[in-house]
C-alpha cells in the first residue's frame, strides 16, 4: 500500500465515478493548445493525457495487477463483512461502502439505503462529495501507473479492489477512482517493466519468496488469478499490533514484512482454520516485529522503523485489550474480531482436489480426461473438453474454446474462466464447483446445466 499524502491534481478536475466514462481524464485548461495535440483543450482526454496526481476513473475489469500473489485470508475476511448483515443490525452501514468511499477520495459511507449496491454509487452516499476532497481525504486512495498503450497497472489495493469485484456486488463493470503516481506510457513495454522494477512498483516473488518473471504476474483481477500467500494474511492481522502504517510508507511494505516472518516463524507448524492457533501465531509474530531494533534490516535494505515497527507491543496493552484482544472476538460477539470472520468464510471455501496432470499455457485438440485430476491452470485450451467417469477436472483462469462436458466425474471446479460453449455437468460423484465462494465468477457462452450431481 502507499500512505504518502497526495497533492490534488494540479489540472484541477477530479472524475466522477460511474458517471464520466472510464478511459477519460478531465483537465481544465489549455483550450488554446495546438489542436493536433490530443491532450490540449478541454473536455475528456486520453487515459494517456493523465499526470501524477490526476484522480481517473476506471473499472475493476481494466486493471493490471503488479503482484501475483494474494494473502487470501485478508480477502475473505472482507468478503465475510461485505456479505454479513452484522453491521445493519447494528445501526451502521456495510463496512464495504466505507471502504469504498475512502478508496474513491470521499472518506467514509454517509448513508446506504436498502438495496443500495457497490455498482450502483447513486444508491448510497459519501461524506465526502465529489469535487470537494482534501489532501486528507485524496492519501488512502489506490494508485495505478500508466503503461504503454494506455493501460492501467495496479500498484496499491489489489486485495480491497479484489474484494470489491469477488463482493456481493461486485463484477469487472464496478467502477471505482484511482489516484496515478506515474504516466509510463510513451515507454516500450521493456522500458516500462525496466522503470517499474528499478521503481520498485511491481512485486516480483511468488507466494513461496521465490523470483518472478513480469510474464507471470496475472492479466486481472480476481482472487482465482492469484496465488496464495499466509505470510502476506499474517502480516494483515499483526497490523497496529506489531506494526502500523507509517506515513511514509512505500508501495508492498507488507509484502517486505512478509518476506522476513517467513525466517522468523513457520505457518505451515499452525492450523490456519483455527481461530486458536491462527490468533497464537498471530501474537508471537507480532511480538517478535515489535521487538526488533528500529535499525534492524527486514526486507531489501529496509528497516523495521521504516516499514513501520510498533514501539510497544499491541500499544502497550496486554493481550485482552487493545487491538489484539479486537482481532480475537469470536464470531458469536456483537462485533467479531476479523480473524474470526475471515475463518468463517474460509470455511464456505470448498478445497481443490490434488492435480495428477497440470495443463498450462496453449494446447491445441479435444481434452478427454479418462483418470486422476486434470487441472488447467492459466492454460488456452483449443477444443472441446470432455471429463470421463471417476475423473476430475480443474479450471482456474483458463480459457476453453468449446464446450466442457462432465459426467458422473469424481470432481468438476470451474473458477474465473472463460467457456466457449455449453456446461453440462451430470451425476457428479464428488463437489461441483461453478463460481462460490473463494472462487472468481466466469464467463460461458451457452446454457449451464447441472444435473443429478452429488454436490454442487
Amino acid at each position: 500500500m502507499n500512505g504518502s499524502r497526495a497533492r490534488l491534481p494540479r489540472r484541477g478536475a477530479l472524475l466522477l465515478a460511474g458517471v464520466l466514462a472510464a478511459g477519460t481524464v478531465v483537465a481544465g485548461a489549455g483550450s488554446g493548445a495546438a489542436a493536433a495535440d490530443p491532450c490540449a483543450g478541454s473536455g475528456p482526454l486520453p487515459r494517456t493525457c493523465a499526470q501524477p496526481g490526476d484522480l481517473i476513473d476506471v473499472r475493476l475489469g481494466e486493471l493490471h495487477p503488479t503482484q501475483a500473489v494474494l494473502g487470501f485470508d485478508q480477502v475473505f475476511y472482507k468478503l465475510g463483512r461485505y456479505g454479513s448483515d452484522r453491521d445493519e443490525a447494528a445501526g451502521d452501514v456495510n463496512k464495504r461502502f466505507d471502504d469504498w468511499c475512502e478508496a474513491n477520495g470521499q472518506e467514509e459511507a454517509a448513508s446506504a439505503g436498502p438495496g443500495a449496491r457497490l455498482d450502483d454509487p447513486s444508491s448510497f452516499s459519501c461524506t465526502v462529495p465529489v469535487g470537494q476532497e482534501t489532501a486528507e481525504t485524496v492519501a488512502p486512495m489506490k494508485t495505478a501507473v500508466i503503461g504503454p498503450g494506455g493501460k492501467l497497472y495496479l500498484t496499491d489495493g489489489h486485495h480491497t479492489l479484489t474484494s470489491f469485484l469477488e463482493g456481493p456486488d461486485g463484477s469487472p463493470r464496478m467502477h471505482v477512482r484511482l489516484r496515478v503516481t506515474d504516466n509510463l506510457s510513451a515507454l516500450s513495454p521493456a522500458a516500462f517493466w525496466q522503470r517499474m522494477t528499478a521503481g520498485k512498483k511491481v512485486w516480483l516473488r511468488d507466494e513461496n519468496n521465490r523470483p518472478l518473471g513480469v510474464e507471470q504476474l496475472p492479466d486481472r483481477l480476481g482472487i482465482t488469478h492469484f496465488r496464495d500467500d499466509p505470510y502476506r494474511s499474517l502480516v494483515y492481522f499483526t497490523r497496529n499490533i506489531g506494526y502500523e502504517v507509517p506515513d511514509s510508507a512505500t508501495e508492498f511494505l507488507e509484502f517486505s514484512w512478509g518476506a522476513w516472518l517467513r525466517g522468523e516463524h513457520d505457518t505451515g507448524a499452525y492450523d490456519l482454520t483455527a481461530p486458536g492457533p491462527y490468533l497464537d501465531l498471530v501474537k508471537r509474530a507480532s511480538q517478535s516485529m515489535a521487538a526488533l531494533a528500529p535499525d534492524a534490516v527486514v526486507d531489501d535494505g529496509k528497516t523495521a522503523a521504516e516499514l513501520g515497527r510498533i514501539d510497544e507491543w499491541n500499544g502497550g496493552k496486554k493481550e485482552t485489550g487493545g487491538e489484539f484482544a479486537k482481532l480475537g472476538r469470536p464470531l458469536s460477539d456483537a462485533k467479531p474480531g476479523k480473524l474470526a470472520q475471515a475463518l468463517d468464510y474460509k470455511a464456505r471455501v470448498l478445497p481443490l482436489p490434488a492435480c495428477t496432470t497440470t495443463v498450462t499455457g496453449p494446447r491445441n485438440g479435444p481434452l478427454v480426461v479418462t483418470a486422476g485430476v486434470t487441472c488447467l491452470d492459466r492454460a488456452a485450451q483449443r477444443g472441446p473438453v470432455v471429463v470421463r467417469p471417476g475423473a476430475g477436472l480443474v479450471v482456474t483462469g483458463s480459457t476453453v474454446d468449446g464446450p466442457l462436458h462432465a459426467d458422473r466425474a469424481a470432481a468438476v471446479h470451474l473458477c474465473g474462466s472463460h467457456v466457449s460453449g455449453p456446461v453440462v455437468v451430470s451425476r457428479s460423484s464428488g463437489p461441483v464447483r461453478i463460481g462460490g465462494p473463494g472462487c472468481t465468477a466466469n464467463t460461458v457462452e451457452g446454457p449451464v446445466v447441472l444435473t443429478g450431481n452429488a454436490a454442487h
